[in-house]
């Protein structure tokens, strides 16, 4: 860090991680160099309208003003043949001053209210929220698309938090961040506790699965060495890191543990992605601009990424305040059913839609995710 008085090195590039490092923040350094990397991101990522409203008349980054709630959601390479399920749900909340970001995950296993949706005749129903974007995605023909399945988990994210609107959103394939780490050479980061994977063999190499399994109708259909991670500080290749916060089975808060996984991940790449080693490589940087352009489909509510970059430049890694949500498993007569939240998520949801995030996690320092270092 620069000393008091004397003016910050220049970065004239850096890649901060909202989810994953999706959206670039550019500050100082050479302009035209600038420009051209800024507009060679900028056209490589896919925009779309993934929240169901016609784009704003907006211009310029200065209209981007907080406070703003970001809802970022991951999913597997699916086929339009698929139904997409969202495998990562997370909200970033940007308070008024535009100087911090907290960011907290909702379970794929909570099971919420989903609404009604009148593109694909769905009724509404109560089932686990991963499902939202499925009942959402069915365009006919037996085709379904990410896009439009989007806009109802949206609407149910919205009903489950209270939050009325989102301002921005994007989805982000896990093929892309895999793509992201290996641009930067993997990441380094620490892990807070033994997994063993369920998916891939210590090669890095899928797992064999059982022949009796090939309808799916397997919890645990593989079988066969298993690629272990232990408590640590370690650096990473990209097929380590995203095989590592995909893990859920076998620990022992399940799903909120993976939760808690992706978070430190996300900080993980953000640290690394504002580091000397890739913003002062301009080769290291342009190929980590363009694998996350190509991993993004984003919706920024009138206003393009750049604009979005520019109006968070001052939010770092470490403005980055993880949250953990409260909850438990749902059993009924001995069977899993899904997730729930502990009351007091809703007290913390409203704190989100009245900007008072930081009071909350004061008097409730509980929900600061302290092990996302």
């Amino acid at each position: 860090m620069a000393k008091s008085g004397k003016r910050r090195a220049p970065l004239w590039a850096r890649l901060s991680a909202i989810f994953g490092c999706v959206l670039m923040v550019v500050a100082g350094g050479a302009i035209v160099a600038q420009q051209v990397l800024v507009s060679r991101y900028a056209g490589a990522i896919e925009t779309q309208n993934l929240l169901g409203a016609p784009a704003a008349n907006a211009a310029k980054a200065s209209d981007i003003k907080g406070p703003l709630n970001i809802l970022l959601v991951g999913i597997d390479p699916r086929s339009d043949e698929q139904t997409p399920l969202s495998d990562s749900i997370i909200v970033a909340h940007i308070p008024k001053d535009m100087k911090q970001a907290y960011l907290f995950s909702v379970p794929r296993d909570l099971v919420v209210d989903i609404p009604p949706f009148e593109k694909t005749g769905f009724k509404g129903g109560r089932s686990k929220i991963n499902a939202a974007m499925g009942y959402g995605s069915a365009v006919g023909n037996g085709k379904h698309d990410v896009v439009q399945g989007f806009e109802l988990l949206a609407k149910t994210v919205g009903q489950l938090t209270g939050i009325p609107k989102f301002d921005a959103g994007a989805i982000i394939n896990f093929n892309g961040f895999k793509a992201i780490v290996e641009a930067m050479g993997g990441v380094t980061m620490t892990i807070d506790q033994n997994v063993k994977s369920e998916h891939l063999q210590p090669n890095g190499k899928p797992r064999p699965r059982l022949s009796r399994c090939a309808d799916n109708s397997c919890a645990h259909p593989y079988y066969g060495p298993q690629a272990e991670y232990k408590k640590g500080t370690y650096h990473l290749q990209a097929w380590q890191a995203l095989d590592y916060v995909r893990q859920r089975y076998g620990l022992p808060r399940g799903d909120y543990d993976r939760q808690r996984h992706q978070q430190q991940f996300i900080k993980a790449m953000a640290k690394q992605a504002l580091g000397k080693d890739v913003v002062t490589n301009p080769a290291k940087l342009d190929k980590v601009l363009k694998a996350a352009g190509k991993a993004l489909i984003f919706d920024g509510g009138g206003h393009d990424v750049v604009d979005w970059a520019f109006s968070m430049k001052n939010i770092r890694s470490d403005d980055m305040t993880l949250i953990k949500l409260p909850g438990s498993s749902i059993i009924d007569n001995g069977r899993y059913r899904g997730e729930e939240l502990d009351a007091t998520a809703k007290d913390f949801f409203a704190s989100v839609r009245q900007d008072t995030v930081q009071d909350f996690v004061f008097r409730n320092p509980e929900y600061i995710n302290n092990n996302a270092a």
